[in-house]
């Protein structure tokens, strides 16, 4: 028998409030799920009822042009995830004024909320839970995701399993206020250490976290500890783990999960085995794989609230009485007698469906069903008096009275100046247009900045002389640059020119849109440099690399291999987000298949509108 919580659903679907949305993405919103770091959730349902989870990103994020770039691509790629322990994603928008997302609505509660509530868990619901989590990691990094994020908080407990939840989205915030404030993405106490101390991620990240939440799924809290960000960021980078309560069965695994070094991390597929290796039984999902308590908590979220209802049609403001004279009705009103588009009817023509909504039942009337809807206040009704016409009888439009104008005299017609008037305006059209040209030509328009010759187009000429050829905008203010020395870009690593300080990250290099990356070729044992984001250009040893340079560069390529270069070598990254740099080639180091490049770059950030996608 499941035993209920004394938690109340009201609790937990919360009711909208005044600055809540009714519609996001034409879906209803029912209730309020919760609020995080990024935005909202709120509960919603599809066409056909199936309840859906739809995540608000908040204005501030949805501001920065690079969190939207980011946010898209991560929620593409979250796309291709569909996996068993996963919530997928079904919807989203990434380009409306507030981006959005929809998953499918999970009830059950969080394993951070589970523990709050009931405690620990028992062994066997460790077990699945890690083996649920490693299957869903699996499924995620095969897509080319970290997840960066994982926490209890982001672990859902279903009826049948676990479900991850927000893979990959915390990326796109990397390079906003979070950042900007040097605050690194992620919830402190479950971070690796590489992330922690340097921001690098990996798949091996994930498995640091994976263990961090078995270990507290065991025992009840962090194995880290609590308190302020810095203190446990700390204890992660320097310190080991309070694993004391840990259950003996248990602690192999979390130990080897813990491991400072991510290469000494166990694999996903080994974590699975070592799960199956502790269970005193074989490990299978099934309805009873949590206590009783928690299972409470499961049908509590079966109990949603009803879909939020098409609201009524609002009635049409009617014009005062002042406005027309009923005796001479405006255009297109109607006349004394007629049918009134004002007043509200069971049939109003805003009843009927649309797109988003369905209509509401009566929207159409039925065939011969008269209508006979009520005037509007101050609507003048017929004097009294007035004869009723005989049956079949059209009522003639009102007659409309102009105004007496008194005919004017024909004027005497002027074709000699009008044509006059034609010849010297095309004379001083086509004087304009020879000014314009420079040398008599059309071919040469670089002899100015403004694409005029410096003999034409003074002030005089009809203003066309002027300096700005955009029509009088003003041009972009050049940004103040931004340096950065020293800085060692692992094979397969990338930077983000956004990032202050640009770190080198981990992942897909050649098409995960890296603004410059260094790529090691297994197969041709190559070692390339380029940008998968932009425009990438190798200057000449003669051209000095600065923003000018790179703004006027035309040549461009993808890559170029390490044997073009040497050291002292500069090359500009134009990224598609509008950042410029300026990169200065130090030199290779490293070992046999672990090499690095080092590089100086000088980073003017927003120095180009961003490019828009097509």
């Amino acid at each position: 028998m499941i035993v209920m919580t004394s938690t109340p659903s009201a609790n937990l679907f919360k009711p909208l409030e005044q600055s809540d949305p009714a519609v996001v993405g034409g879906y209803r919103l029912a209730a309020v799920l919760g609020t995080g770091g990024m935005g909202k959730v709120y509960l919603s349902y599809t066409p056909g009822g199936r309840p859906i989870a739809i995540k608000v990103i908040r204005p501030e994020f949805s501001e920065d042009p690079e969190f939207r770039r980011r946010f898209q691509r991560e929620v593409q790629a979250a796309q291709r995830v569909q996996g068993l322990y996963t919530a997928p994603v079904i919807d989203s928008d990434t380009e409306g004024s507030q981006p959005w997302l929809a998953t499918a609505y999970v009830p059950g509660p969080s394993l951070a909320h589970a523990v709050a509530q009931h405690g620990a868990l028992p062994l066997r619901s460790v077990l699945l839970l890690t083996v649920g989590v490693a299957e869903a990691l699996n499924v995620i990094h095969g897509a080319g995701i970290v997840h960066r994020d994982l926490k209890p908080a982001n672990v859902l407990l279903a009826s049948d399993g676990p479900r991850v939840i927000d893979f990959g989205i915390a990326r796109a915030a990397e390079t906003t206020a979070l950042t900007g404030t040097g605050v690194s993405v992620g919830t402190p106490a479950f971070m690796a250490p590489e992330q922690a101390a340097a921001g690098t991620v990996g798949p091996a990240t994930d498995i640091f976290a994976l263990g961090q939440i078995a270990a507290f799924a065991a025992i009840g809290s962090p194995a880290y500890g609590e308190g302020s960000s810095h203190a446990v960021l700390y204890r992660i980078v320097h310190e080991d783990p309070d694993l004391s309560r840990v259950p003996a069965e248990l602690l192999p695994l979390v130990t080897r999960c813990l491991t400072r070094d991510p290469d000494g991390r166990p694999s996903l597929t080994e974590i699975i085995e070592l799960c199956h290796q502790i269970s005193p039984e074989p490990l299978r999902q099934g309805e009873d794989w949590l206590p009783q308590s928690v299972a409470g908590s499961i049908t509590e979220r079966l109990r949603l609230p009803e879909p939020a209802k098409t609201p009524p049609p609002q009635p049409t403001v009617a014009p005062t009485p002042t406005q027309f004279s009923p005796q001479n009705p405006a255009p297109g009103a109607p006349a004394p007698g007629a049918v009134n588009p004002y007043a509200q009817t069971a049939f109003s023509p805003s009843a009927a469906p649309t797109q988003n909504a369905p209509g509401v039942p009566g929207a159409v009337p039925p065939p011969g069903h008269p209508m006979q809807p009520t005037p509007p206040p101050g609507y003048h009704t017929q004097p009294t008096g007035y004869h009723t016409p005989p049956p079949g009888y059209q009522t003639p439009p009102p007659v409309v009275h102009a105004p007496y104008v008194p005919p004017q005299q024909p004027k005497p017609k002027r074709t000699g100046l009008i044509v006059t008037a034609s010849v010297v305006g095309a004379i001083v059209v086509l004087a304009v247009i020879g000014s314009l040209l420079p040398n008599g030509s059309g071919d040469d328009e670089s002899k100015s900045p403004s694409g005029n010759s410096s003999e034409g187009g003074s002030a005089s000429d009809g203003g066309s002389g002027s300096d700005d050829a955009s029509g009088g905008e003003k041009k972009r203010p050049d940004p103040k640059p931004a340096s950065y020395k020293g800085i060692d870009v692992t094979e397969n690593y990338a930077v983000m020119l956004a990032d202050n300080p640009p770190r080198p990250q981990e992942g897909d290099v050649l098409y995960g849109g890296r603004d410059l990356y260094y790529y090691m070729d297994g197969v041709f044992s190559d070692n390339w440099i380029g940008s998968d984001n932009g425009k990438f250009v190798l200057l000449n040893n003669s051209q000095k690399g600065s923003l000018e340079t790179c703004r006027t560069e035309t040549r461009y390529t993808e890559k170029i291999t390490l044997d073009q270069i040497s050291a002292g070598s500069q090359f500009c990254v134009l990224s598609d987000a509008g950042h410029i740099a300026v990169a200065t080639y130090r030199g290779k180091g490293g070992t046999e298949g672990s090499t690095y490049i080092t590089v100086d770059l000088t980073i003017w950030r927003n120095a180009e509108e961003p490019k828009q996608d097509d």
